[in-house]
């Protein structure tokens, strides 16, 4: 019998960690795996997930309290662990996972892993003197209480680690398993995805899939944009997401005059179909703190996609199939721009190469779900 695991997010929506732990999830029902995993969120509100994956709707353990709602929220956190009596606690939530350890540790649970999921350490508060105060607190206690310290990527995990060698065994990197049948089973109509959106059937399309967030750097994407019409008006931009941008890049995109060659989608659910359609893909993330691990990075390999990418996107997400420029941000958009024409000028990328790629890679689901369930023996 797999052990009996807890995995602690904060929602169970469309986030990367929470997207990720539902896909390895139904992979692991439909591969036969009998995994015993149940999911603590601390927001009433259901999320997305708990529709599109039912099957992990039944294992949501909802807690009453917030993090940030302290001492409540570690008493009842507590209770759960001797209530339930877990196998392993596994925390999703960087520096954040110290109270969760202590708790389950008092609790009894001596078996806790703490998985960081990107470079931000972030701890939520408006007082920097709380937050550097807090911070190395918070990580020594990770450093005591978890029997493995998990990092998405390399330079994730080692962020989290603060200059501290990595413990054989202990200290490892798993990489998210990305699914690639949505990039298999796809019937692909590019022609009428411009019609749709009111471009020409030659027009090529810079897409750029993420959140509206500084960290993704959305406006910056928009400036690259420009410079390439300027070198060639056929080229138009694509940018699908929602954030607290969205207002101020539909302002830019009208000081830049760029009706014409510029739509928003907003939120999708369709982004395979979108990528299918497009021609680059941009992510011009700022430099530090570094991505954790670019999901739609590997996406945009498995549609074909030429890449133009930041200083902020490390080496891990990039199969060897990979066609791409990475810039530095302060080279400017007009380098940028010139980069994407001598990246079209190249030979475009295999999508049949860039899925044996992921097959051979930690990567494919098979090896993925494997390496996870290998963090519980």
């Amino acid at each position: 019998m797999r052990p009996k695991v807890l995995h602690c997010v904060q929602r169970m929506h469309t986030n990367a960690i929470e997207s990720w732990l539902a896909r390895m999830y139904r992979h692991a029902i439909r591969t036969g795996e009998p995994v015993n995993w149940w999911f603590h969120v601390q927001l009433e509100e259901p999320g997305r997930l708990e529709t599109t994956h039912p099957e992990c709707a039944s294992r949501i353990i909802r807690s009453p309290y917030t993090l940030s709602e302290g001492t409540k929220f570690f008493r009842e956190f507590y209770r759960l662990c001797r209530r339930m009596r877990f196998d392993v606690i596994h925390v999703h939530a960087d520096v954040m996972s110290a109270p969760f350890l202590t708790a389950a540790r008092l609790a009894g649970h001596p078996r806790m892993i703490v998985h960081v999921h990107n470079a931000d350490e972030n701890i939520p508060t408006s007082s920097r003197l709380k937050a550097a105060l807090f911070r190395p607190l918070f990580r020594g206690i990770c450093f005591a209480l978890a029997d493995r310290i998990v990092g998405i990527s390399n330079h994730t995990l080692d962020t989290f680690l603060h200059g501290r060698r990595r413990r054989q065994g202990r200290d490892v990197v798993h990489y998210y398993g990305i699914d690639p049948m949505p990039f298999i089973e796809m019937q692909i109509d590019r022609t009428g995805f411009r019609r749709e959106l009111g471009f020409p059937d030659s027009a090529r399309i810079l897409l750029f899939a993420g959140r509206m967030a500084p960290e993704k750097n959305p406006l910056f994407a928009l400036e690259v944009l420009a410079e390439m019409r300027r070198i060639d008006p056929n080229v138009v931009g694509v940018f699908a997401g929602a954030g607290g941008l969205e207002a101020q890049l539909r302002e830019q995109a009208s000081v830049l005059n760029m009706e014409s060659g510029f739509r928003f989608l907003g939120w999708r659910t369709d982004v395979a179909d979108i990528m299918h359609c497009s021609d680059w893909f941009i992510l011009p993330r700022p430099e530090l703190p570094m991505e954790g691990f670019g999901i739609a990075v590997v996406e945009a390999q498995l549609a074909g996609l030429r890449l133009l990418l930041s200083r902020g996107i490390a080496d891990d997400p990039l199969l060897p199939t990979a066609v791409y420029r990475r810039l530095p941000l302060d080279a400017g958009a007009a380098a940028w721009a010139r980069a994407a024409c001598e990246l079209w000028n190249a030979p475009a990328p295999s999508k049949a190469a860039a899925l044996a790629a992921l097959r051979a890679s930690p990567m494919d689901m098979d090896r993925a779900l494997d390496a996870l369930l290998g963090l519980y023996a």
